[in-house]
C-alpha cells in the first residue's frame, strides 16, 4: 500500500491529490473554520477518498464534514455503492491506533483502497515524523 505525506495549513488551498481510490487520514492538529473544512472535505470526496479516517482536534467535525460532502455530491439522493465513503473518528485514541486502524481495518466493501493519504492538517509541516509514526503504528500489534 503506498503512502503520501500532505500537509495542508490552515486556510491554504489544497494541492492535486494523489489518483483514486484513496483512504484518507485526517491528522487535524489546529482549529479551522467550518467553511474551509467543509470546502477540503469536497476536496477529498471530488478526488477520490472512499474512506476518511479523523483524528485530531475537532475530528467528529472532519467526519461529519466529509459525510455531508458525500450527500451533497450526489445531492442528497442515492448513492453508487462504488462512491460510497466510508468515514469513522478517533477522538479518545492515540495518533498510533488511529493510524494502525487506517492501515488494517479501514476498507471499503466494494472498491480496493490500493492508496493512502495521510492529511497532515496543521501549522507546520512534519513530514518525517509523521510517515514515521504511520510506519511504526503498522509494525505494533494494537487491540
Amino acid at each position: 500500500m503506498e503512502l503520501e505525506y500532505v500537509h495542508l495549513g490552515p486556510n491554504k488551498a489544497p494541492p492535486q491529490l494523489p489518483t483514486g481510490p484513496l483512504r484518507v487520514v485526517i491528522v487535524s492538529e489546529t482549529m479551522v473554520s467550518d467553511d474551509w473544512r467543509n470546502t477540503i472535505a469536497r476536496w477529498l470526496v471530488d478526488g477520490g477518498c472512499l474512506y476518511a479516517v479523523a483524528w485530531g482536534r475537532e475530528c467528529e467535525r472532519w467526519h461529519d464534514a466529509v459525510d455531508w460532502a458525500v450527500l451533497e455530491t450526489f445531492d442528497y439522493g442515492d448513492i453508487p455503492d462504488n462512491r460510497f465513503v466510508m468515514t469513522t473518528w478517533h477522538a479518545e485514541e492515540p495518533l498510533s491506533e488511529a493510524l494502525w486502524f487506517a492501515g488494517n481495518c479501514a476498507s471499503h466493501p466494494d472498491v480496493e483502497l490500493m492508496q493512502t493519504v495521510l492529511l497532515h492538517v496543521a501549522d507546520e509541516a512534519k513530514e518525517d515524523e509523521m510517515t514515521a509514526t504511520y510506519s511504526a503504528s503498522q509494525i505494533d500489534e494494537q487491540p
